[in-house]
């Protein structure tokens, strides 16, 4: 696979004790399903008594509260713009049983925030954490310094991709972005909206292959999340998949992802 050179942050330590508890959902490219994985996968986890923060990191094109049929009355904009505190920020989903913070979708002032405020807004994000159990930042789409910078915050980045070869391809220059950035660090790999789980263990194999032959790293297998027409119906009716078709096949594959999650 060839990608485009992208300049790199300075490398960060690997598995901060701090952010051990953060989860960082990235993907390649836009349109695989990553917003709405990091709603379920929060959901999930709140399920199964754990206190969980679900942070809408993609600054400038948000949607975490759309999905969710919010309107919350404040955002990380506020939050970057010194008006709050990330812990002002919060807004509780009590359906959901877990907390947000909800980016602003539109703002280009957010997705041209400087290095040095997306820092101080990550580290901020790690004393924020340690008051949860399980954090979750769903990232911006692609490989800018956004994505980038709070991917660094977390301990785990799930990389989300689909069989289409753009979003395989994009997912690996993901992956080989922050592997530069980040030797060793916990990356693994979700294939979303798959017509079986064998063929999302093929499409998993493909990308690890590329990641074997050309960055010599061999990131696992999360899980992977069939496609199924429930989870468009619980998007269009902005309601988590697990409260509307808490039975659906996409909603097990997410709960027994967090099960596998659970258990390392």
């Amino acid at each position: 696979m060839t990608t485009t050179e992208v300049p790199t942050l300075a490398p960060q330590p690997v598995q901060r004790v701090k952010g051990r508890n953060v989860i960082a959902v990235a993907s390649g490219k836009g349109g695989v399903g990553k917003t709405w994985f990091a709603i379920t996968l929060s959901h999930a986890l709140a399920r199964s008594s754990q206190r969980v923060l679900l942070v809408d990191g993609d600054l400038g094109l948000a949607n975490v509260d759309i999905q969710l049929g919010l309107m919350p009355k404040t955002d990380l904009g506020s939050v970057v713009a010194g008006r709050l505190t990330l812990n002002q920020a919060l807004t509780p989903f009590p359906a959901g049983g877990f907390d947000i913070i909800a980016g602003r979708s539109g703002s280009g002032t957010l997705a041209n925030i400087p290095l040095s405020r997306l820092q101080m807004l990550s580290e901020d994000l790690l004393l924020l954490a340690g008051g949860y159990d399980r954090v979750v930042v769903d990232l911006g789409a692609g490989v800018e310094k956004t994505a980038r910078q709070f991917s660094q915050s977390a301990g785990t980045i799930m990389v989300v991709t689909t069989d289409e070869p753009t979003s395989l391809t994009d997912a690996y220059a993901f992956i080989k972005v922050t592997h530069m950035e980040r030797p060793g660090g916990d990356i693994r790999i979700v294939v979303n909206m798959a017509n079986s789980t064998r063929e999302g263990e093929r499409i998993y194999n493909t990308l690890l292959k590329a990641c074997e032959g050309f960055l010599k790293i061999s990131p696992p297998l999360a899980g992977v999340i069939r496609r199924d027409l429930k989870v468009r119906e619980a998007i269009r009716n902005q309601t988590p998949i697990l409260m509307r078709s808490p039975n659906s096949e996409a909603a097990a594959d997410v709960e027994a992802l967090v099960e596998r999650l659970r258990g390392r």
